[in-house]
This record gives structure tokens, C-alpha cells and sequence, in this order.
């Protein structure tokens, strides 16, 4: 460990045993390959649900930590006992905001540090290192821990006081591997009400025991939205007055702590490092060429979190914003957020020095994966999708037990309009089968070229965190190596977003890329179909329509320009990969069926051979077109098609209960 980073380690006096602080431990580089995971890797992964802390806990920990005439060095501790099991895990430091005690992730302690090797700053309550000195004390174990672990990125995670830190580094070490995760940065502290507060501060007395009424706003929710929501929630007297009495306690424990940390000087301090911490910081925002994630409050009273959320996306080249419209300013203590599932779902974990979407995905845990599909299930409900597959020996079954266990395998398919088919598939594998899919999706879910008419790639982070991929040639590579069950839409956007008349009408391209690629690792292919979408949608309105239109015309170039381009070499109507939006009208909704056919073996011979390979994908192009043709017609004797047939048939046995579907 270099000594210039920590000399002041074996220093510290830091009396909270129940964190496990202890020295930063030696890190470690070893090579990391993740799947999908077995019953034992989700039972680790559920551990969070069984350790998490509570605000109660981080009230009685910062109690320990906080001693008020504490005027010792500035010094990281580690939170947690053990390392992080999983291999090359990058190092994390979080820099805390204007409390300055380095407690603030107490709650995602435990899930982190799956994934991470996590170093806290504490910097004591008495403690005026100016912000040039915090930084490079930042500065300086980023550097030493670059040297010590080359090829792998550095995570600063700061809020508040923290996130100014976090860009002052970033900004001063371009060439440095950082990712920062910003929670409510104090680059808004020009803005806010804090910077009108020194004055009125000077004129109180000492005694702070009445703090201020906005930092009560600190505790997740307000106090006083905590305790309306007990009464809201209805529950039994004697409960709801318990719940409400620990919500006085805890108000009370928090305002002590608060009169401990935030004395006068202490606070004029503090809110004069604030504005330094801003003005640095924003001055140097043009230098900061690391991928940023800023996470902003719409309910933050202490800061102008929600519009600098906005301001920063425009400043940084490589930023993104999630909100959070009803979180305060402590936003890792709040009930509900969870910053590995944010961290996942968005994309920003990686263990080397490029992003792997394949060895650097995490499958969801059994709790992220009921919160992502917890509104597709009343889609299901409308939707009442059938699932049928084949098995080896050629026997049609209804689910999923025709699907091989053991990968790699290539789920080849037609893609239905506005990619419905998205909503069920991923979720169905994994209640079912246990099995996570890859879907190969376009890029533009997870970048764009340049902001304007597409949505947000929020919108997407629930395919991210299921396990989607930007499609090209290396990423189908690499998920066939990894033996992963790949989902592949060939006809891409094309199929997606067709035109009038061309429901279940494929949209392949001529060359058979995809089964040479299945070939070369010995990959089973599974053509399927999806069929419902005719008894769901109808297109009035098409692309051919739009674009008679010229301004409307010169708009859908500009957007299909935002996000990267897609088959761009492919000629005819296959390679069309313009974005638009089809103008559709709903139709009293139906029934959604998928099919699964009997799989197609690969080998040497297709993948030496381009004559053969052209047959397999002959092959399974034919065989989804069959498996759709059979849907098509057997539907119709299928009693349980009509929406209202199935929620009679729910209602006399239960939402949980498995519709009948036609006889096969």
C-alpha cells in the first residue's frame, strides 16, 4: 500500500465494530468469466436481503463516528470485513457529502460489495482540510491504486460535497480509468438557498440542538411524510402507532447527531468548502472526460438537484441522468434505492478497461427481477401468452421443456410490431427454465450519437438489467463462446416496426452470417415465431405514409441519425433500418402465442462450408415461417383467445392459474 496515500491508516480511531472497519485490504487481478447463475450464486446474490441496514442503523453508527472535537487527518476506511468474492472486482471510493463521516452507503454496504472493493473517505467533524487538499488526497490514491492495478477502472462515488470531488479528480487525471457516480452533486450550490445561510448563521448562538428546520429534510422522506404514509398504508392501530413512535425516535436521534456534526463553526465551515467545492468543479467541467452517471432528487431541499441533473447531461460528453422525483437529498439512505441495480441496469459496471457486456453482466437477483417485471406481469394478464416447444425427439409441448438445457443456443425468431415480444420471452425463461437469455438488441438502447426525438436510454434499463446486448458480429461471437441462450431477431428493426399489410411477413437478410458463427462453436439453432400482435394493434399509418410528408420525411432521417447505424452495408428493403413511430389504432386484445421448433444441430460442415450454411439458414427460415402458419390456424380453435374469456377463466381459479389454450 502506498504510503503516501495512507500513512494516516494505522491511525485510525474509528470505534464502530459492527461495520467491520478495518484497513483497505490487498487487491488482486484475476481473470472473470459470469453466466447465467445456479439456485447457490442466487442464493449469494439474495444475501443483501438478509443483511441490509437500516436508517436506524446508519444513526447508530455515525453516532460512534462522530466525535465533535475530532480534528484528525482526513483517512479511508473499508466498511466490510471480507472481500468481494467475485474476481478482478474494481476498487470503489465513495467521498461523502457535508457530513463528512463516510457512512453514506451503509445501506448498499453489503450488496456493493459483491461487485466492488469499497474504500470510504471520513473526514471529521472538526477538520478544515481546505477542497485543493481533500482532492488531492483523492488524487493521490487514485494514482497509487492506477499503478497497482493497471487495465481496470477506479469508481467515485460521491454525493453532494463528494460529487464536486469526484470531478475535481476526474478533471485533473483525463488519462486515468475513472467511472463517477454523482448523487445530487453541490455544483448546484450557486443556486441554491445554503449559499444565503453564513450570514443568518453569524447571528445565531452556539447551542445548534435546534439545527434547522430544512435539515430535517436529511432523513429519507421527511419524518413527516414517513409518518402520513403509516396512517395512508392502513394498518392496525397498535402498529401504526409503534412505526410512528420510531419515527420521533429516530427524528430525535437524528437531530442530536445533526447538532454534533453541524456546530456553528463547523457549519460555516462546511458551507464555505461547499462553495469552493462548486466553483472548482464547474470551472473544470470541460476537462472531465469520464463516464458519468449523475443520479438527481426531485424532492432534494437542500439542493437544485433536479435542473442540475439537466445542466450537467449538457456540460459532460460522456454523462447520463437517471431521476428520482420523489427521493430526497440522502438518496443512498432512502427506502428503495438500490445503487447495484442501478449500476446494472444502466450499464456502468465493468471490470477492465473496455466494457464487456458479456464476462462484466451480473444476472438480476430474484428481488430485481420481480421489481423489473412487476408491471409487465398485468401486460401478461392482457396479453395471456401461450408458450409451446418441441422436443428433441419431435413432441410439441406446452412451455418451455422443449428448450435445451445446456448452451450454447440460438433463439432465432420474427420480430413482432413495436418488438412486443420482448415483454414475456426473458421473463418467461427465467420462472420457468431458470435460463437468463442475451437478447442482441440495436445499439441505439444503449447510446446515442446525439440527443433529440428518440427516448431516453432510460427507458431501456429494464432490457439492460435482464441481459440485453448491442447486436454485432463480436458480441454474438463472444455469447456463444460464453454457451449463453442467445435471442436473435433477424429481421431487426425492419420487422419491428413494419408496414401495413406485412404482419409476420420476415425481413432476413441474404447472407447467412448467423449460422456460420453458430457453427464455428457447435451452437443448437431453435427457430420460433411469435404470433398476436395482428389481435393487439393495427397500422393505419406507415413509414411509406410518413415520408410523403417532406418535413416530416427530413425529421425521421435526423432521428434514425441519433442512434448508431445498423446494417448500413445491406442493400433493399432488409437493410431499412429507419426509425419512426407507425401510427397504430388498438384492437379489443387477443391472445400472444410462441412457438418454439425443433432444433437445428451445427458443425464444421456449415461453418467450412457456405453452400451448407446457406441450407441451414434456409432451414430455419422455413421452419419459423411453418411454426407461424401452424399459430395462425390453430388460434382460431383456441376458446381462451378473447380477453374476457381468459379473466372469466382467472376468475374462477385464480390469476396464478395457467389458461388452456387450443388441443395439439
Amino acid at each position: 500500500m502506498a504510503a503516501t496515500a495512507f500513512h494516516l491508516l494505522s491511525a485510525v480511531g474509528l470505534r464502530n465494530h459492527s461495520l467491520g472497519v478495518a484497513l483497505p485490504p490487498a487487491r488482486r487481478r484475476s481473470s472473470v468469466s459470469v453466466t447465467a447463475f445456479s439456485s447457490e450464486q442466487r442464493r449469494l446474490m439474495d444475501y443483501d436481503q438478509r443483511s441490509s441496514k437500516s436508517l436506524w442503523d446508519y444513526l447508530e453508527s455515525a453516532r460512534d463516528f462522530i466525535r465533535p472535537e475530532d480534528n484528525s487527518p482526513s483517512r479511508w476506511f473499508s466498511p466490510l470485513r471480507s472481500k468481494a468474492p467475485c474476481d478482478r472486482a474494481p476498487l470503489l471510493l465513495f467521498l461523502p457529502g457535508i457530513d463528512g463521516n463516510g457512512l453514506g452507503l451503509i445501506r448498499q454496504h453489503h450488496k456493493l460489495g459483491q461487485m466492488f472493493d469499497i474504500w470510504c473517505l471520513h473526514i471529521p467533524p472538526s477538520n478544515r482540510t481546505a477542497f485543493p487538499d481533500l482532492v488531492g488526497m483523492v488524487e493521490t490514491t487514485v494514482k497509487s491504486e492506477s499503478q497497482r492495478s493497471p487495465g481496470g477502472p477506479i469508481y467515485l462515488v460521491g454525493e453532494s460535497l463528494g460529487a464536486c470531488i469526484a470531478l475535481a479528480v476526474a478533471a485533473c487525471n483525463p488519462d486515468i480509468d475513472l467511472v463517477l457516480i454523482l448523487s445530487n452533486p453541490a455544483t448546484s450550490f450557486g443556486y441554491s438557498s445554503l449559499q444565503h445561510l453564513p450570514p443568518l448563521l453569524k447571528l445565531l448562538p452556539d447551542q445548534l440542538d435546534l439545527a434547522f428546520p430544512s435539515m430535517l429534510s436529511l432523513i429519507p422522506g421527511g419524518p413527516l411524510k414517513r409518518m402520513i404514509a403509516h396512517w395512508v398504508r392502513g394498518l392496525p392501530e397498535n402498529e401504526t402507532a409503534a412505526n410512528i413512535y420510531q419515527d420521533l425516535v429516530t427524528t430525535s436521534t437524528f437531530t442530536s447527531i445533526l447538532a454534533d456534526t453541524f456546530r456553528r463553526e463547523t457549519l460555516l465551515w462546511k458551507l464555505k468548502l461547499l462553495d469552493a467545492a462548486a466553483l472548482f468543479a464547474n470551472a473544470h467541467l470541460h476537462l472531465v472526460q469520464a463516464r458519468t452517471l449523475i443520479l438527481s432528487s426531485g424532492n432534494d431541499q437542500i439542493l437544485p438537484s433536479k435542473c442540475e441533473g439537466r445542466r450537467l447531461r449538457k456540460k459532460l460528453p460522456k454523462c447520463e441522468v437517471r431521476s428520482f422525483k420523489d427521493n430526497g437529498h440522502c438518496l443512498f439512505l432512502e427506502d428503495g434505492i438500490d445503487l447495484v441495480s442501478i449500476i446494472k441496469a444502466t450499464s456502468f459496471y465493468r471490470r477492465g478497461s473496455h466494457q464487456d457486456y458479456i464476462s462484466d453482466y451480473i444476472p438480476p437477483t430474484f428481488s430485481e427481477f420481480n421489481k423489473c417485471y412487476g408491471f409487465n406481469r398485468l401486460l401478461e394478464v392482457i396479453m395471456g401468452p401461450v408458450f409451446l416447444s418441441t422436443t428433441e425427439d419431435g413432441k410439441l409441448v406446452r412451455g418451455l421443456g422443449g428448450i435445451p438445457s445446456e448452451g450454447p443456443v440460438l433463439l432465432v425468431g420474427n420480430h413482432m410490431l413495436l418488438a412486443s415480444d420482448k415483454i414475456s420471452l426473458p421473463g418467461q425463461f427465467v420462472h420457468e427454465r431458470n435460463i437468463n437469455l442475451r437478447p442482441l438488441v440495436h445499439p441505439m438502447m444503449f447510446t446515442r450519437l446525439r440527443d433529440g426525438f428518440l427516448p431516453d436510454v432510460s427507458v431501456y434499463d429494464t432490457l439492460r438489467m435482464m441481459g440485453s446486448v448491442p447486436i454485432s458480429a463480436t458480441h454474438l461471437h463472444k455469447l456463444l463462446a460464453a454457451k449463453s441462450h442467445i435471442l436473435l431477431f433477424p429481421g431487426g428493426i425492419r420487422e419491428a416496426l413494419h408496414r401495413k399489410g406485412e404482419e409476420y411477413k420476415l425481413m432476413w437478410p441474404e447472407k447467412a452470417e448467423f449460422v456460420r458463427a453458430a457453427a464455428k462453436f457447435g451452437a443448437k439453432i431453435v427457430p420460433f415465431c411469435g404470433v398476436g400482435e395482428d389481435d393487439f394493434l393495427k397500422v393505419v399509418v406507415d413509414y411509406n405514409d410518413q415520408i410523403k410528408v417532406p418535413i416530416v420525411k427530413e425529421v425521421l432521417k435526423g432521428v434514425t441519425a441519433e442512434g448508431p447505424e445498423v446494417r448500413g452495408s445491406v442493400e433493399g428493403e432488409e437493410g431499412n433500418q429507419a426509425m419512426h413511430m407507425p401510427g397504430v389504432i388498438p384492437k379489443w386484445p387477443g391472445r400472444y402465442y410462441y412457438y418454439f421448433g425443433k432444433e437445428i444441430k451445427t458443425g464444421e460442415q456449415e461453418l467450412r462450408d457456405r453452400e451448407k450454411a446457406k441450407e441451414v439458414y434456409a432451414e430455419v427460415k422455413k421452419e419459423v415461417e411453418r411454426c407461424i402458419e401452424f399459430v395462425k390456424q390453430r388460434r382460431e380453435e383456441d376458446p381462451y383467445r378473447p380477453l374476457l374469456s381468459r379473466l372469466h377463466y382467472h376468475l374462477q381459479y385464480g390469476l396464478r392459474t395457467q389458461v388452456p389454450t387450443f388441443h395439439f
